[in-house]
């Protein structure tokens, strides 16, 4: 996809892309392959890579349709189901790990967000709008602790510092102690994340 500005038309869009085709190229080669989330792929929950073991039957009793044992990611139902099941778990615990980072944070930090939403975007980890509603990446939950821990900390600093200044950082400090590590972290494996599902 190339995005352009609101008044370049299709025809310079494509010269551009013609006049740098061997750098994308190079880009493209560069990026990881894609992951499926079906049976026999892995995926990290937090860090920690789990196998996807599908359970053919019916649901257990008392049991979600998606749950984490001896070191596999376990979905239980119709074949066709597993890679739908499989997100749908993941931004549920995307959501149920980073409402509880955000809301230690916050309580830190003393402010309060107006709302957290767990979404698929391409392109941040997190943001924060000026309405105080924060909004997260669900495949954070792939990420170690230390990396989410620094996304929830610099999301609710900009609660209180809408721009990168001084005192934003400053407070991202005293919130984690992981900002170079994480930030390190996202730029090397980040681009992996990006490419489940």
């Amino acid at each position: 996809m190339v995005t352009l500005p609101p008044r370049a038309g299709r025809k310079a869009g494509m010269a551009l892309l013609m006049d740098h085709a061997a750098w994308v190229s190079a880009r493209l080669a560069e990026l990881p392959d894609a992951v499926s989330l079906e049976p026999g792929s892995r995926v990290a929950l937090h860090g920690v890579e789990h196998p996807i073991r599908h359970i053919a039957g019916a649901l257990p009793q008392r049991r979600a349709a998606v749950w984490v044992t001896q070191g596999e990611i376990r979905v239980a139902g119709e074949p066709g189901t597993v890679a739908g099941r499989v997100v749908e778990f993941l931004r549920a615990e995307a959501r149920r790990g980073l409402l509880a980072l955000v809301a230690s944070k916050a309580r830190r930090a003393g402010v309060q967000p107006r709302r957290l939403t767990v979404k698929d975007t391409s392109s941040r980890w997190g943001s924060c709008a000026a309405s105080g509603c924060l909004a997260f990446s669900w495949r954070l939950v792939m990420a170690p602790p230390f990396v989410q821990d620094y996304v929830a900390a610099h999301e609710v600093a900009h609660l209180r510092h809408m721009d990168h200044g001084e005192a934003f950082w400053a407070l991202v400090a005293s919130l984690t102690d992981h900002t170079d590590e994480a930030m390190a972290w996202l730029r090397a494996e980040g681009p992996r994340l990006l490419r489940v599902g």
